[in-house]
């Protein structure tokens, strides 16, 4: 059904890719802190939340 003709598609890029930027140990090391001020957070941020909204809660029942 369908006829594969030569030079039909283009020529692939001889060069191959250039290899892949690594982090520096300071990179690294920011990297590692900012995942866990992250996960800190993702675990506190929750409870802070709730507290205000128990908090506004109890300010509109004042009023």
């Amino acid at each position: 059904m369908f006829v594969d003709l030569p030079g039909y598609w283009p020529p692939e890029d001889p060069r191959p890719d250039p290899p892949r930027r690594r982090l520096s140990m300071r990179e690294q090391k920011v990297l590692v802190w900012l995942i866990g001020v992250n996960a800190l957070l993702l675990l506190i941020a929750p409870i802070g939340g709730a507290s205000l909204v128990q908090l506004l809660i109890h300010l509109a029942g004042h009023y």
